[in-house]
């Protein structure tokens, strides 16, 4: 294979790029097929549990009748398979267009984040059903049209089922864990989902100019693997914590931040005096005292 081959294959139309931060999330998607249906869909994540990097949902979808083509192409769980085999069936995805389409939706880290830390918060359940729900949904208004769709899932899958069967009537829906392992279109989803994460992570660009990098590999992003260790305990700036790579909702980073990062004091922090007197001002003016009433000032917030 020469080298413009390889380049051909290792191309990755559905992440960013190098030298392209990712600061926002995204939608990808296919050229969409143009091959009678109805079609079937299969829907998959991969990033649910890594502290770094972007959650990835892909849907893959092709005519109910191409069904048999589908078995014979070699899509499964895409744990299961090797970076180069992934790489090769992206190709495959993109290899027939008329018959095979599929889209990626891409979750940053800070909107990970910033859903989980909120109040209410957005937790990664909805977040993931919010993602699925949107790809659905987009490939319905591209004037496909939908008759089975098949979701691998955690949890409670028949209340899942349940809630997209409410979405979408005349769909019919199979909610499973480990579907990407059964059912074919669903491992093609699978594929879609990890070597775009996977893309996006060993490409990631910091958008965070004064933010000196460590020099050393991210690894996969998941808590368990060295190389995130490492990494995660040397790019640790102990004032400014750390670049919009890491998930800050997750426990090892609000531990490491609590161990090794610099406490913040606030100014008005114990600063009982002034507190009293504005409560006694208050009691001097109905409201406020004239000073207060002066600066338009109504609380000891407004310092």
């Amino acid at each position: 294979m020469d080298e413009s081959q390889e380049d051909t294959i290792l191309q990755v139309p559905s992440a960013p790029g190098p030298s392209t931060p990712l600061t926002d999330s995204y939608t990808y998607h296919s050229p969409v097929p143009t091959a009678e249906g109805p079609y079937i869909l299969g829907v998959d994540e991969a990033g649910r549990g890594p502290v770094l990097g972007p959650l990835v949902y892909g849907v893959a979808y092709c005519p109910a009748a191409y069904r048999d083509q589908l078995e014979e192409l070699g899509f499964a769980d895409s744990k299961t398979l090797t970076p180069a085999i992934r790489s090769n069936l992206l190709e495959t995805l993109r290899s027939d267009p008329d018959n095979i389409g599929w889209s990626v939706r891409v979750v940053s880290p800070q909107a990970i984040s910033s859903g989980m830390m909120r109040r209410p918060a957005v937790n990664l359940n909805r977040q993931s059903q919010d993602a699925t729900v949107m790809l659905i949904k987009d490939v319905l208004d591209k004037g496909i049209q939908l008759s089975e769709v098949y979701v691998d899932a955690l949890g409670t899958t028949s209340t899942y089922k349940a809630y997209l069967s409410s979405l979408f009537p005349g769909i019919e829906f199979t909610v499973e864990s480990k579907a990407d392992f059964k059912y074919k279109i669903v491992g093609a989803a699978s594929v879609a989902a990890k070597v775009t994460r996977d893309a996006c992570l060993e490409d990631w660009t910091f958008e965070e100019s004064e933010y000196t990098p460590p020099g050393i590999e991210l690894g996969s992003g998941y808590p368990s693997d060295p190389k995130t260790q490492a990494w995660l305990k040397t790019g640790l700036d102990p004032i400014f914590g750390f670049p919009k790579v890491v998930r800050f909702s997750w426990t090892t980073v609000k531990i490491l931040l609590e161990k090794e990062g610099h406490a913040v004091q606030w100014i008005d922090d114990g600063q009982a005096s002034l507190i009293k007197a504005f409560e006694t001002a208050q009691g001097l003016d109905k409201d406020r005292c004239g000073l207060t009433r002066e600066l338009g000032i109504r609380s000891i917030a407004a310092l």
